[in-house]
């Protein structure tokens, strides 16, 4: 394995991604982003992009430092990485996934920190952001409670289908992004193709898995208790985030999350270069390609670039400065998430 490059060589940083079977799991990331992913017992539903846990740690596949972890790095470079924004940097502070689902997954909550510190148990508060990359006709989000349904109300229905009625409900669009602040109820339907950003938990309580059982007849545990203490139930804002229509004629940009104190993303609808620069943000920028090839890094340095293929992300080092995003198949979108 190689030595670590000196910071001023720092380069855009891509992962192997960690592939995660799922009961719910489904084949568009085959389909759809023409992934070869592994065949197991169950199909896969999550693809871990980029992760920094203790279970879980992503290994760096391009440039000088292949094989060494995201953990090897954040603690080699710091803040020249994370940034100035992060709270901490002995630890990254996202976790980046595409979600496939073939069927719907549970209905579930994260907690915030407020219900963390009361559940104790080492629950860790998650906010995240879903954008939606493919959907197929019928599919879904279920994502916050309705303005009058009660506390009441969803004990008594937790075991039912009936619990679907007291829930917001849309109708999946690609190009539409869904903010999940820490204690909404939600469910990804099934027919979702998703990027998800998130912070760095992996702490869900399941209300309800519809009924589920696997090939066993076994049914998945369920947190209802951790989970009605986590679940906002002062919060029935709509967390949907329209996307934008039709093409564009010129480089746009809009703020999918833009006040939050986690992580603020923005979809870019490129169709030339697009010029950026992780100085003025002083955070590293998350640069995931969604629906076609692009490459990042520094124009004239070919071993400080590296191209993405559509749902494929790269890290691009805090302290890179200015750098490039260049569409390599026409109009496309990106999505940039930074602190």
């Amino acid at each position: 394995m190689s030595d670590f490059v000196d910071f001023s060589r720092l380069y855009p940083l891509k992962f192997t991604p960690i592939y995660q079977e799922r009961i719910w799991g489904g084949s568009q990331m085959t389909e759809v982003l023409h992934r070869d992913v592994p065949a197991g017992k169950d199909p896969i539903g999550e693809s871990w992009e980029l992760v920094d846990r203790d279970g879980e740690n992503s290994v760096l596949a391009n440039g000088s430092m292949a094989g060494k972890t995201l953990e090897e790095l954040v603690h080699h470079y710091g803040r020249e990485l994370i940034g100035r924004k992060a709270k901490s940097a002995d630890r990254f502070p996202l976790l980046v996934k595409l979600i496939d689902a073939g069927d719907r997954l549970s209905l579930q909550v994260h907690p915030d920190e407020e219900a963390c510190r009361i559940l104790g148990n080492g629950a860790e508060p998650k906010t995240e952001m879903w954008y939606i990359i493919a959907a197929r006709k019928e599919a879904q989000i279920l994502a916050g409670l309705q303005g009058r349904a009660t506390r009441q109300q969803l004990m008594n229905r937790l075991s039912s289908p009936d619990v679907e009625n007291l829930l917001q409900v849309y109708p999946s669009q690609p190009g539409d992004a869904y903010f999940i602040t820490a204690g909404t109820l939600h469910a990804i339907g099934g027919g979702n193709l998703i990027l998800e950003i998130q912070q760095n938990s992996d702490t869900t309580y399941r209300v309800s898995d519809w009924g589920r059982v696997d090939a066993a007849g076994k049914s998945r545990q369920l947190h209802i208790e951790q989970g009605v203490q986590s679940i906002n139930f002062m919060n029935r804002t709509s967390p949907r985030i329209a996307g934008v229509a039709g093409q564009t004629s010129h480089n746009r940009k809009f703020d999918v999350v833009s006040i939050c104190p986690f992580f603020t993303v923005a979809d870019l609808r490129l169709v030339t270069t697009w010029n950026d620069d992780t100085t003025a943000a002083g955070s590293f920028h998350l640069v995931s390609a969604i629906n076609g090839p692009i490459r990042v890094g520094k124009g004239d340095e070919i071993d400080r670039s590296v191209e993405l293929a559509a749902g494929e992300t790269v890290l691009v080092p805090a302290c890179f400065g200015a750098y490039i995003i260049e569409p390599l198949g026409g109009e496309c979108t990106v999505i940039r998430t930074t602190l």
